[in-house]
């Protein structure tokens, strides 16, 4: 029994720095490439695997490189009213300071950041760079609509609530998502203002963090701890995992919710490949595709996939 507790704490500690979990972001990059138009379906579809798999590779590398993590997160509840909150970067360190903001996180500004770069990719034409910062950016896109990636309460660890940042973005998706989660979401759209765009989903994200906790905490008074959880193989183990009984009641408490932030992340991350392909100029793709993945880009992947390994990621991922 001790084993098994250690597996429980190793897996929700693993999930609270994975948002979507691994399952999620593979998922919404992968539906993300079926809503942009045909011009640029010569180059995302053939890529499409690329694209899913490495979907997961910004988590990855959180084990790797210290500077990653603020780029998944905004602790909103930090920053009183939102509005005086700088929307230019180099405007907020002169407000708050760079450590502060390294503290509290800087996603929304990381996604206008990572849409500039893609821009520049299409615009140089270059495959390698495209496809990286394609799936990428699909990552922090997914983070940015993540509720408790919104709050400085990210697992429950303030309302002894731990756990509760992979029930709701990785537990819920793996169980629902293929059989009740309607993920046609029409087509890509130009995004006239990044910035705009990103500042509004994370305050959406804020708004939602206090119902992601409460509705938890009221479910959790109704169900005996043997009923809300279960034990299941999970990569080899045996892990102890919210019951499904207990994430369908879940899932129902947030009227839709978890799907809502799933179907806006496909929509958004279509959206800003889509704006970055069109403020390029809108090139041609048609010929990227019969160019090999450059070797230096697959070490790449291989080596950053080994230090997550080594890291010990490889044995707490729940994709």
């Amino acid at each position: 029994m001790r084993r098994l507790g250690f597996v429980f704490i190793s897996f929700f500690i693993a999930e609270a720095v994975m948002a979507w979990g691994f399952y999620g972001h593979r998922l919404i990059n992968r539906q993300a490439v079926f809503l942009l138009p045909p011009e640029m379906m010569f180059l995302f579809k053939p890529n499409l695997y690329l694209l899913t798999e490495h979907a997961v590779d910004p988590d990855k590398r959180r084990y790797v490189l210290k500077e990653e993590a603020p780029r998944h997160y905004m602790d909103m509840d930090h920053y009183h009213p939102w509005d005086s909150i700088p929307r230019s970067y180099p405007d907020a360190v002169k407000k708050y300071g760079e450590e502060v903001l390294m503290k509290q996180g800087i996603v929304p500004w990381w996604v206008q950041t990572m849409v500039y770069r893609l821009t520049r990719a299409f615009e140089k034409k270059d495959k390698n760079a495209i496809l990286k910062l394609a799936a990428d950016l699909g990552h922090y896109v997914g983070d940015l609509h993540v509720p408790l990636h919104a709050s400085s309460n990210h697992n429950g660890q303030l309302t002894n609530q731990h756990g509760i940042h992979g029930f709701w973005e990785s537990r819920i998706p793996e169980l629902f998502a293929e059989s009740q989660f309607d993920l046609i979401v029409g087509k890509a759209v130009y995004v006239k203002s990044v910035s705009e765009l990103s500042w509004r989903v994370i305050r959406q994200s804020a708004k939602a963090a206090d119902s992601v906790l409460q509705f938890e905490q009221m479910l959790n008074s109704r169900f005996r701890t043997d009923a809300k959880f279960s034990y299941e193989y999970r990569n080899g183990i045996v892990v102890r995992q919210y019951s499904t009984a207990y994430s369908h009641a879940y899932h129902q408490m947030l009227n839709g919710m978890v799907e809502r932030r799933m179907r806006e992340s496909i929509i958004v991350t279509a959206s800003l490949w889509y704006t970055a392909w069109v403020d390029a100029g809108q090139p041609s793709l048609k010929q990227l595709n019969n160019q090999p993945v450059a070797t230096e880009t697959l070490q790449e992947w291989e080596e950053l996939n080994k230090s997550w390994m080594n890291k010990g990621g490889g044995t707490n991922c729940s994709g």
